[in-house]
């Protein structure tokens, strides 16, 4: 069987959330014989069309980007080549153009999307995609939520849910170097007391400001992992009064896991719908770490279970933010126990294996069908 993914970026040129779960959807079924390609958008087509993992990620030449989306007139019909090779088409949501490939090319194959998130910021432009929207969710053959709470709570897949399924995303333990003693050693001199961690890209809708003042008002240690268009703005914020909150921008992967070994905890207090899921606080929870998030309606609160594997407080609420973290910090049996929770939940539900055991199944449904 082969699957053709397709989404606006991917490796190399990005490789964020929605990206690292087609990575490890495309190399986790290889084990059922099943062969990937991954087309997306790229500046440099040529260059950026390279073998990765064990598939393909083949590019279509980006010509502008307008709202957050990509557009390219070469998409077309790099799709409807790869398609023909293909026995199941697997899009990722959301991204317009992709709507449009799909209903102009009328490939013939069974296809999937996975839903990751509704159209959130571009509240005026989502009145006039919306047609075009769900009629492509109407014409694709099944729906993947990646979490129940996103099903419950988005309009649009309740509109769907006769043919919408549930597949958590999910993290592959052995993707994570093992941290070298150097390195541990190195990051523990520079933050020698206990801290809290996020890591994450500093965009708007992950709430970094929240945390900021919610440390400024309780003096817990904090570390941000992570670069983005609000660092600025954020590091200035910080500088009046909540010095205790270090930005260390981006690190390797070797960096990250050192500092998830030696967090007290993981804060995570995105207040947005933006954020669908949440595959830090996987990330987190796969390390053992008691996690702290917003209650926003999405899979952030089915990863992260209020009182048992963490601590769920009110989106937008600095207040009650400083007092969960305080709670963890003061209770340290309280955390060491919903550490060792959220590792069994990660096991239980967010392993890679899991995800593309159940992705597996679907594709041979729809195939079958």
């Amino acid at each position: 069987m082969r699957v053709l993914h397709f989404f606006k970026t991917y490796w190399p040129d990005t490789f964020g959330g929605v990206e690292r779960t087609i990575h490890a959807i495309a190399k986790g079924v290889a084990k059922y014989g099943i062969e990937s390609d991954v087309l997306s958008l790229s500046r440099a087509p040529g260059e950026n069309s390279l073998a990765f993992d064990g598939h393909m990620a083949h590019k279509a030449k980006l010509d502008f980007e307008f709202a957050s989306t990509g557009f390219s007139r070469e998409a077309f019909g790099r799709f409807r080549e790869l398609s023909k090779k293909a026995d199941v088409i697997h899009y990722h949501f959301p991204w317009p153009v992709m709507d449009v490939v799909h209903l102009t090319s009328r490939t013939g194959k069974p296809s999937v999307v996975t839903y990751h998130s509704d159209v959130v910021k571009q509240k005026v432009l989502l009145q006039f995609y919306k047609p075009l929207m769900l009629r492509f969710l109407a014409d694709v053959d099944r729906i993947v939520a990646t979490s129940p709470n996103y099903l419950e709570s988005s309009d649009v897949l309740r509109k769907f849910r006769a043919k919408t399924t549930v597949i958590p995303l999910g993290l592959d333990e052995t993707d994570y170097p093992s941290v070298d003693d150097a390195v541990r050693m190195r990051w523990r001199s520079r933050f020698p007391g206990r801290f809290f961690l996020f890591v994450g890209v500093l965009r708007y809708y992950k709430g970094i400001h929240i945390l900021v003042e919610a440390a400024r008002r309780n003096g817990l240690e904090v570390v941000v992992v992570g670069s983005g268009p609000m660092e600025a703005e954020l590091k200035q914020l910080a500088a009046k009064g909540a010095e205790n909150v270090h930005f260390v921008g981006a690190v390797s992967d070797q960096d990250k896991v050192a500092l998830l070994e030696l967090c007290e905890a993981f804060v995570f207090p995105s207040p947005l719908r933006s954020e669908a899921f949440g595959l830090s606080l996987v990330e987190a929870a796969m390390f053992g770490k008691p996690m702290i998030s917003c209650e926003i309606g999405t899979g952030t609160s089915f990863v992260n279970l209020n009182d048992k594997t963490g601590l769920v407080v009110p989106s937008n609420d600095a207040d009650a933010l400083s007092d969960a973290m305080k709670r963890l910090w003061q209770d340290e049996k309280k955390a060491a126990a919903m550490g060792v929770a959220a590792r069994d939940r990660y096991l239980a539900h967010f392993t890679a294996q899991r995800m593309c055991a159940a992705y597996h199944r679907l594709y041979d449904e729809l195939v079958q069908r």
